[in-house]
């Protein structure tokens, strides 16, 4: 016999009424019969918007992406937009990436909110997501919506907010619209398009993009140089593919390689485990090709193009990846060293980074008198920094995951921008006779060795959720005393706003909005934060540990030192 708890019942029930179509309805009713741990996982909570917007599984169900939980939200969305702007004819923006349904999702949202009365412009193809933030701005948009799951496996997909300043939303907007959304029963989702107000764009916005794109990434390289400048690329089956090859080519990266087995778009991202450039085995391909034709860097950028991941060569010249840190720490720099060379820099600029990433960039940026913002993880909180301070200049800012974001012209991290950005560093570096190894390594003797290392422990399902949830509640509840042999200085848990001076008991308050991180501070200088992804069902451990790096010769070795004390710090917390 079937069982299923009541209150699952309940909520699978409400699908079977009018207000879903018949299709919907027989798919439930085979899975009540076929898979009942399947309906629970489906309908057991409602989507939840995280970090990065809301992702999940794609199928049927409150706990997953369709046409129902997009509808809702955006009947949501379109109530709110028409309470904020009362008097004016609300617009939207709508890109989607390359995953399963995607434009099938985009078409829906654009339906949805052109049956509220709202303006929509509608990307014809896939786009990359910093081309919707420019484009919302571009089009003088309220609000924007990107159909995307970033780097998730392919059976998932993801709904993504951006409001007026081209930011993915932030407090008190996130807030106010997920009441909103709340508030609302299915059957008030309005499905019935009003064609008259949705209007298709494409390439006329893309030039647009692209020409501020290299306005903003390029820093007087001779042509020299970029055509010298060895480039492999690979879209990994993304958007990118619509946008990167052009803007190097207008830029004048004309000696560019491009993975042809990955270029095509492709949900199923099929040469891949993962689509993500954080995954070393997702570079894979682009690191043979670069073998073969000696290539000096290698971009590979995820689905929705706004993470990149770079490989370059070391000391032995052999292609190595950089991790977040140390693409973020090169980029950061490059940018510092041209607005100090041209004069710009004169107390009202400033730079973005995030509780969890490198604690290099704040000492970076102090070497050029430059302030340092320090954010929750997710590029909208940079983004909001910009908002936040319109009297000061925003330089460029990234996070350890992957992404950087050049200047405010788009909102969000920005893997087009980013990568031309990443062809000049290494065009002039090689044009000097250096590669971006030997600058990074020359940035650790001139300002110290940062080392971090990040562990992802990934538990699924319902179990998973409640394994995450304990293994946070218990690093509150018994905190570190000591890791590897050194004693905790400092705790600040983010949840409860407070910094705790461990020495003295002291406590003060931390003034950014509340989430689920605790970060831990050691005599040695170590940094250990632990957060649950707000995208992924894991949880993250991000290990920080720094020495002085005397000269480039002792590079390697000095390495090696961080690398075990990581490791032995690793050991001591049984991760």
């Amino acid at each position: 016999m079937i069982y299923i708890k009541p209150e699952i019942l309940e909520r699978v029930n409400s699908w079977l009424t009018p207000a879903f179509d018949s299709e919907t309805q027989d798919q439930i009713k085979h899975t009540i019969a076929s898979d009942p741990k399947g309906l629970e996982e489906s309908f057991y909570k409602d989507l939840e918007f995280g970090t990065g917007g809301m992702r999940g599984i794609m199928g049927l169900g409150t706990n997953r992406i369709n046409k129902y939980t997009l509808g809702k939200n955006t009947q949501g969305l379109s109530n709110y937009l028409k309470q904020s702007f009362p008097n004016e004819q609300a617009k939207v923006a709508i890109a989607y990436d390359c995953r399963h349904n995607s434009k099938t999702f985009g078409k829906v949202v654009a339906d949805v909110f052109s049956a509220n009365g709202i303006k929509v412009y509608l990307f014809e193809d896939l786009r990359p997501t910093p081309e919707l933030s420019f484009a919302l701005k571009h089009l003088n948009c309220h609000c924007g919506i990107v159909l995307t799951a970033s780097h998730n496996p392919p059976e998932y997909n993801g709904y993504k907010v951006y409001w007026q300043d081209g930011g993915q939303l932030v407090p008190p907007q996130d807030e106010e619209i997920i009441a909103e959304i709340n508030r609302l029963d299915y059957s008030e989702i309005k499905f019935e398009a009003n064609s008259d107000l949705i209007e298709y764009i494409g390439k006329d916005v893309d030039d647009v993009f692209i020409n501020a794109s290299i306005e903003n990434g390029s820093f007087d390289t001779s042509s020299e140089a970029k055509e010298n400048l060895n480039v492999v690329f690979t879209s990994l089956h993304g958007t990118s593919i619509m946008s990167i090859p052009e803007t190097l080519k207008r830029a004048g990266y004309t000696n560019v390689h491009i993975v042809e087995e990955q270029r095509e778009p492709n949900g199923d991202f099929p040469t891949v485990v993962s689509p993500n450039p954080e995954e070393p085995e997702a570079l894979k391909m682009a690191m043979a090709l670069a073998e073969k034709v000696d290539g000096d860097i290698v971009i590979g950028t995820d689905p929705d193009c706004d993470r990149l991941g770079v490989v370059v060569r070391n000391l032995e010249n052999e292609l190595v990846i950089l991790n977040g840190n140390q693409t973020m720490l090169l980029m950061t720099d490059f940018l510092l060293k041209q607005w100090k060379n041209s004069g710009r820099i004169n107390g009202k600029q400033f730079v973005g980074s995030t509780i969890v990433s490198t604690p290099m960039m704040s000492v970076l940026a102090n070497a050029y008198n430059v302030e340092c913002k320090i954010g929750l993880t997710g590029f909208k909180w940079i983004a909001k920094m910009i908002k936040d301070f319109p009297e000061l200049n925003f330089i460029g800012g990234g996070e350890e995951s992957f992404g950087f974001m050049v200047g405010d012209f788009v909102r969000d991290k920005d893997a087009v921008t980013s990568t031309l950005l990443a062809c000049e560093i290494a065009a002039q570096a090689k044009a000097n006779g250096k590669t971006l190894y030997e600058t990074l390594i020359e940035l650790y003797v001139e300002h110290g060795f940062y080392k971090e290392r990040l562990i992802s422990l990934t538990k699924k399902g319902i179990e998973g959720a409640q394994e995450i949830k304990q293994m946070m509640i218990d690093a509150r509840e018994n905190p570190l005393k000591e890791v590897n042999g050194s004693k905790v200085v400092k705790i600040e848990d983010y949840q409860l706003s407070i910094v705790k001076d461990v020495n003295t008991g002291k406590e003060s308050t931390i003034d950014i909005p509340k989430s689920n991180v605790l970060i831990y501070y050691t005599e040695d200088g170590s940094k250990i934060a632990l957060r649950p992804s707000g995208t992924e069902p894991k949880i993250k451990f991000y290990i920080s540990v720094n020495t002085k790096l005397d000269n480039v010769s002792a590079f390697k070795e000095t390495e090696q030192l961080l690398e075990n004390q990581i490791d032995a710090i690793l050991r001591d917390m049984n991760i």
